[in-house]
Formats: C-alpha cells, structure tokens, sequence
C-alpha cells in the first residue's frame, strides 16, 4: 500500500482533501488520473520491461547498479511531471511536489557514487511529510494530524524495511531526511 509508486497518487488525493482549492470532481479526477499513470502505471511498466531485458534481477531491484537506470528514469519522469505541473497556475503546489520528488532522487543517485543505498520507500514517505509540513506554513492550515500521521506511517514501513533486512538503519534514516528535506529546499528556491 505505502510502496513508493503509490506514494505520489496517495499525497494527491490527501492534497484534494486537506487543501482548500477550486477543482471539481472531474478536473480533481483528471490530475489524479495523470499523476497514477505517470508516477504508478508507466514505471510499472518499464521495470517490467526492465526485467524482461534481464537489466534487473528482480522488481526490488535491491542493487546500488540495479537501481541506476530506474531512478534515473523516474528523474526524468518526474521532472517533466513537475515542469508540467508547476505551468499550470493552480497545480504550482503540485508542481513543487514533484520537483521535490526529482530533487529526492537524484540525491538518491548522487548517493550510489558513494556506494550509499538509500531507502526510497521512506525518502517517498519523506517527501509527502516535509510537502504537507511546508503547505501548512504556506497556507496557514493546521495539517499536524496529517504531518503526525505521516511520520508514524513512515516508523512503520521504516520498521518493515529494517526487519526485511531490506536496509540498514542508516539507509532509513538517510531516506527519509533526504525526503522531507526536498521540499523545504525546492519552496525555498522556488
């Protein structure tokens, strides 16, 4: 459920509930629909691609050099997402999270010179904390039962990662600092 593709569509969705806005249903539907396909469906696709063309061993993709080319798709993917978004003028809120998002993974990239897997599932659980922390300050919205309720999400799928031995606690802890710092610093720039 808190799987990293998921991620983006779920702070969506808790984005048109908790933040006040002007979209009907149907424009909220459509948006919804764009971000699934473009953050859930289309990289669904190409990691099975991916393992079809034997360029990774798994859908976990556990390696530093297995996760190369994922991420560095998704980086592009999500830029564009961003650029698309951040254009339009009442989706900049939108566009600020995807650009948080790209700039979250490409820390993730820097980090494999140093030989350093960070977990993407908490630096995505990150992101939607540290968006939803710097929509409250920007909107004046008390959003600490959503920012709460997302750092406990973030301690239990923290807590999965590490009893799967799927990362070390550095790792999760990197992630999601990593994470919800992206969004301070691309509101900061922005």
């Amino acid at each position: 459920m808190l799987h990293p593709i998921v991620v983006p569509t779920i702070g969506i969705f808790l984005y048109f509930i908790f933040i006040q806005n002007n979209f009907n249903s149907s424009q909220k539907f459509t948006v919804l629909g764009l971000i699934f396909l473009t953050t859930y469906i289309i990289p669904l696709l190409v990691l099975i691609l991916f393992k079809r063309f034997k360029l990774i061993k798994s859908f976990k993709a556990e390696s530093i050099q297995e996760r190369k080319v994922p991420i560095a798709m998704m980086i592009v993917l999500f830029y564009l997402l961003g650029n698309t978004l951040y254009g339009i003028h009442n989706l900049i809120d939108l566009g600020i999270l995807f650009y948080a998002t790209t700039l979250g993974l490409l820390f993730i990239y820097i980090l494999f010179a140093f030989k350093i897997k960070t977990s993407i599932h908490l630096t995505s659980l990150g992101i939607t904390t540290g968006f939803f922390f710097i929509l409250s300050l920007i909107y004046q919205q008390n959003l600490i039962i959503l920012i709460i309720c997302s750092i406990l999400l973030s301690g239990i799928v923290a807590s999965a990662r590490l009893h799967l031995k799927a990362h070390t606690q550095k790792e999760v802890y990197l992630g999601f600092v990593l994470g919800f710092l992206s969004p301070i610093i691309v509101f900061y720039f922005l």
